[in-house]
């Protein structure tokens, strides 16, 4: 059976074309052509912005890696779990935060595997992400099995077990970081914080900020401001660098999740 939709060819080489004859083409775009460059795009207006105007244009540019928040100004606050080298983060904070965290880690393509104590704590979690085959797992504490992270497979390995978490069965390498979630400070705080690559505080006591700022070295306002965080507000401490950063859940968040919250 033949095709009803009548077929057309053209070139120089299609019936009915004159002898001799080429197709219109600008002499520029042959040369290129012939060249190897391929071929030319639509012909738009270039894209112009006046001197006076430059200052108007902004580009977020920044890490990849997780949208943890806002910074003060209203910029995008991203921490890039996935590194080629160790990378150690401890959050004195609230669950709320580490699993918003986790499932923002989880949507960049990273593998999340979940230590804790608490698992019916994260149930929820694995269910709506398809049981566990979508990038999220959970262990017992203690019962972590090695990932095999890599550039094309990168891990976070979320450490939930409480105020006095054991030595880490699986550590922080090339391409797996670790985030130790501590409820408050507690006598293994200041080795978990001398070893981290970052840090992130949130409400505290006054006597918890007092001992987290010498800790940290942090400048006596800091040490003021962190008993009064309101929920969902996080300092994050890095070397010297120092940034307030507001976790602000999406809509299927905090369906899941519930609104941002200090205490579990």
């Amino acid at each position: 059976m033949t095709s009803s939709i009548p077929q057309t060819a053209t070139g120089p080489g299609a019936p009915g074309a004159p002898r001799g004859v080429r197709p219109a083409a600008p002499r520029r775009a042959r040369s290129l052509l012939a060249t190897g460059f391929g071929l030319l795009g639509p012909r738009n207006g270039r894209h112009v912005l006046p001197a006076d105007q430059l200052d108007a244009l902004a580009l977020p540019i920044g890490d990849d890696g997780v949208v943890v928040g806002v910074d003060t100004e209203g910029r995008p606050a991203v921490l890039g779990f996935n590194r080629p080298t160790p990378y150690d983060v401890v959050l004195i904070g609230g669950l709320w935060t580490a699993q918003v965290l986790a499932l923002r880690a989880a949507a960049t393509g990273a593998r999340v595997a979940v230590e804790t104590g608490r698992p019916q704590a994260w149930v929820q979690m694995v269910h709506a992400m398809g049981g566990g085959q979508n990038g999220l797992a959970v262990y017992e504490v203690g019962r972590v099995p090695p990932q095999g992270a890599s550039a094309g497979t990168p891990v976070l390995v979320v450490r939930d077990c409480g105020m006095r978490p054991p030595r880490g069965r699986v550590a922080s390498g090339p391409w797996q970081s670790v985030l130790t979630l501590l409820p408050y400070l507690s006598p293994v705080a200041p080795r978990l914080i001398r070893q981290a690559r970052l840090v992130g505080v949130q409400r505290i006591s006054p006597d918890e900020a007092a001992e987290v700022g010498r800790a940290l070295t942090l400048p006596r306002e800091h040490v003021e401001a962190l008993p009064t965080l309101v929920d969902g507000f996080t300092l994050w401490c890095a070397d010297r660098d120092r940034q307030y950063v507001m976790t602000q859940p999406t809509d299927a968040e905090i369906g899941l999740l519930g609104t941002p919250r200090r205490m579990d």
